[in-house]
């Protein structure tokens, strides 16, 4: 169940190929929509992943703190992708859009996300509790990772509000104490190998782990919603925005809901997956709106 070659859990074959356009296909989305979860192995050529790693260690090092990271803890920064102009492409890639526009729809919403220098383990847990398909993570993994070395972890379905995780509301994370298991064995749960080029986009309210990672283990983030266009939506959008933006983590990028790199070189095109969030956001925080 490969769908014309993209989809391959188990990854004998990590040729990397090149894509203009990319969509979806019908076993895809459902495999998305049933398991909250996609992987989309050597979706970047290792030429490709040589410039995006080289700019995001540029980008954390400049502006995330990646200087005085010691391997103690988490070193984190919002935007990875929009500090420099090279890295906002990633936002105009074909591939990209196609694989976020297959699961959410091809106006959605880009909505920021976080670059990581990661430090040991993350735990289970969900990034939303939505109850429905409203927001969805795309993951870059900088390093190789297996199961033994911090790769994600999922437990698939968990997304699903009738999941047996959420409706008995079990932590995963006390399941030695529950079942006698450690977390990173939760039953039902998979550790994704991956490596350099390899992508996986999830449902936010996926549960998700890492386990025995290093203290330097490099990922970053593109956070998508649904274009909203109803009012329970629109609601959706506006709560989601009071915690995953800037103004929600209390921080000045200079421009708003995104830092100025990733607005100044923006074309049409790019500003679709960026006005609607923009817009809201000024409105919630005007006193993070970029000053004319």
């Amino acid at each position: 169940m490969y769908g014309n070659g993209l989809l391959n859990l188990n990854a004998p074959d990590r040729t990397a190929r090149k894509f203009k356009k990319m969509k979806l296909t019908e076993y895809q989305v459902n495999f998305f929509n049933t398991f909250g979860y996609l992987a989309i192995f050597g979706m970047f050529s290792p030429s490709e992943m040589e410039w995006i790693t080289e700019e995001f260690e540029i980008s954390i090092q400049e502006f995330g703190g990646g200087k005085n990271h010691d391997g103690t803890s988490r070193t984190m920064f919002g935007g990875p992708i929009e500090h420099r102009p090279r890295l906002c492409t990633l936002l105009d890639d074909e591939r990209v859009k196609g694989l976020i526009g297959g699961v959410i729809g091809e106006d959605f919403n880009y909505a920021g996300g976080d670059g990581n220098y990661y430090a040991g383990d993350t735990g289970w847990h969900p990034d939303g509790g939505w109850g429905q398909l409203f927001a969805c993570k795309v993951t870059f993994y900088l390093d190789d990772l297996t199961k033994d070395t911090g790769c994600l972890r999922v437990i698939p379905g968990s997304q699903n509000p009738t999941h047996f995780v959420r409706a008995e509301k079990i932590d995963p994370n006390q399941s030695e104490a529950l079942y006698g298991i450690p977390p990173k064995d939760f039953p039902t749960s998979i550790a994704l190998e991956t490596s350099p080029g390899d992508i996986v986009i999830f449902n936010h309210d996926t549960y998700h782990a890492s386990f025995g990672g290093g203290t330097r283990r490099r990922m970053f983030t593109m956070n998508c919603t649904r274009h909203c266009t109803t009012e329970p939506d629109l609601e959706t959008l506006h709560q989601y925005l009071s915690v995953h933006s800037a103004g929600g983590y209390q921080i000045e990028t200079g421009a708003g809901m995104f830092f100025p790199t990733m607005v100044d070189t923006a074309d049409e095109k790019r500003r679709i997956h960026l006005q609607q969030c923009s817009d809201i956001h000024d409105e919630m925080f005007p006193q993070y709106a970029r000053r004319a």
